[in-house]
């Protein structure tokens, strides 16, 4: 008789030991089979604006490059065959259950009566081709390296699949329930193809309507929807680059969230009548990253002294006001795989000009510093302008819009940059694999074009490693090397900060830092 275990995954051992442990054998238990109630009546209405300052790349999960762009449509627009729940438990979705049959095989019996948006019909076959369309070597997508453990994915029926993977793989679950493991409409696959980026269409609780670029994304609730329905009328993503104004939308009434709310705006917010503070943990790490195949960055000296020269506590207190925390590691705390135990560098100008001399460069040099137009990752900026020249080097800073920035710097045409990496899946596998393995060099997130065949060995070991704590020392050893060799330097784990209108109830912004509109109403 088959059991009813959830399948969990936190920021505790223990949770992460109930993932892993019951991944091998032909004795796994499927996970419960939660059958929705019958779906609500009754919607509260009203059109939610969420005013952001910056627009979407890419409303494709396949070819998107940035959170930014995946909150959009997660949850929303498109699903997955599970979810990670507010509190971080893996919940059906599409997938009514699951097992793993050995340690290759993992089996999915699927939700029966779901059509997407277009009518088209969502069943194992849906499933096939979403996954075929990420993993396809005719037309590589830049999430291939996110799907490259499944080797193949059987309709038993049409509701039932399983997937056979090349090796075993311990976070399955937690790609699966990651945006990019969002599952798509085939018809809108075959109709649209690239173009599905401007035709999103999934089964989820709204539909796409419009995207009018650096203006907003509209989305529609879907009332055909299987499950419960949506509470709000619409949602509108609105592209609002300055802070100030963005803030003064919600003081004003004209919008009921102000996302990426700058510290500067914190007490402001606090004090208002109208609006309130909300401080939301998150998964993501800030860094100073380095084009390891430019010079003068591409001598591991230089990269480590720059490190030696950054003062983190001063920019945590004088850029931050001490909302999030120093950070030796590119892991968020709450991330499984994140360890304590990373040896960083201490605040030391005479190692660092040692090191500079080593290099070749006691005189220091000029370089060029990228960041996107986040006004805090600006003042960073500044911060190290100032910290550097104690050392000899020069920055010129270069400020530019997110998008641009991104396109810049997968395409390796940035020398020394300041930025970020979330985690969509709440497991380390998710940011090692992007932001160091060398398969991932460019658009999929290593844009510090690092490559180390230890680290590349040690990330793929930790994907197949079952075992919670010997998966959690591959991690550390890889993050050890990656810390000694400096590609990226993290210097703060972050939160999620959000000016809310009093009028709003029920607002979640998970840690991957996607606004949840499942429990949001709208008072009068």
């Amino acid at each position: 008789m088959k059991s009813r275990n959830k399948w969990k995954i936190g920021s505790t051992l223990l949770l992460a030991l109930a993932l892993f442990t019951g991944c091998s054998g032909n004795n796994a238990e499927p996970a419960a089979t939660n059958t929705p109630a019958e779906p609500e009546k009754q919607a509260t209405g009203g059109t939610l604006v969420i005013a952001r300052l910056s627009d979407a790349n890419n409303l494709d999960p396949h070819y998107s490059t940035q959170l930014n762009s995946m909150a959009v449509v997660q949850h929303k627009v498109y699903e997955g065959l599970v979810e990670l729940n507010k509190n971080s438990e893996y919940k059906p979705l599409l997938a009514t259950e699951w097992k793993q049959i050995d340690d290759l095989t993992w089996e999915f019996k699927l939700r029966e009566g779901v059509t997407f948006q277009d009518g088209a019909p969502f069943n194992a076959a849906a499933v096939q081709k979403t996954i075929a369309r990420a993993t396809s070597k005719e037309e590589p997508t830049p999430k291939a390296n996110m799907f490259n453990m499944i080797k193949e994915v059987i309709a038993v029926d049409d509701y039932t699949i399983q997937m056979l993977l090349e090796y075993p793989y311990a976070p399955l679950l937690s790609v699966l329930a990651s945006a990019e493991g969002g599952i798509l409409s085939p018809k809108a696959i075959d109709t649209y193809g690239k173009e599905l980026t401007n035709h999103p269409t999934g089964t989820g609780p709204y539909t796409f309507e419009s995207w009018t670029p650096g203006q907003d994304i509209i989305l529609v609730r879907n009332d055909k929807y299987w499950g419960d329905q949506a509470k709000l009328d619409k949602v509108v993503f609105r592209t609002v680059p300055e802070d100030a104004t963005r803030v003064a939308m919600v003081e004003t009434g004209e919008a009921h969230i102000a996302e990426q709310l700058p510290i500067t705006e914190i007490d402001r917010v606090s004090n208002s009548s109208t609006m309130s503070l909300g401080r939301f943990e998150s998964f993501a790490v800030d860094h100073i990253g380095f084009n390891t195949k430019k010079k003068p960055f591409d001598d591991v000296r230089v990269r480590q002294a720059i490190a030696y020269s950054i003062d983190k506590e001063a920019i945590i207190n004088g850029v931050y006001n001490n909302v999030g925390k120093v950070s030796h590691s590119t892991l968020g705390p709450k991330v499984i795989g994140y360890s304590p135990n990373l040896k960083g560098y201490a605040y030391d100008i005479n190692k660092a000009k040692s090191l500079l001399a080593d290099a070749g460069y006691a005189k220091g040099f000029k370089a060029t510093l990228y960041t996107n137009d986040n006004k805090a990752r600006v003042n960073v900026s500044e911060v190290l302008q100032s910290q550097l020249k104690g050392i000899g080097i020069d920055l010129e800073v270069k400020v530019m819009e997110f998008g641009a920035y991104i396109e810049a710097a997968t395409k390796g045409e940035t020398d020394m940059f300041i930025s970020g990496w979330g985690n969509a899946t709440g497991d380390a596998d998710y940011n090692q694999y992007n932001l160091f393995h060398s398969s991932s060099a460019g658009l999929p997130g290593n844009h510090s074009f690092y490559n180390n065949p230890e680290v590349d060995k040690l990330i793929e070991d930790g994907r197949k490693e079952k075992d919670a704590d010997k998966r959690k020392i591959l991690y550390e050893q890889a993050q050890q090397i990656e810390l000694n060799e400096v590609p990226l330097y993290p210097f703060r784990s972050s939160e999620n900060l959000v000016a809310i209108s009093k009028n709003v109830e029920g607002l979640w912004i998970s840690p991957s830092g996607y606004v949840e509109l499942g429990e949001i109403v709208l008072k009068p």
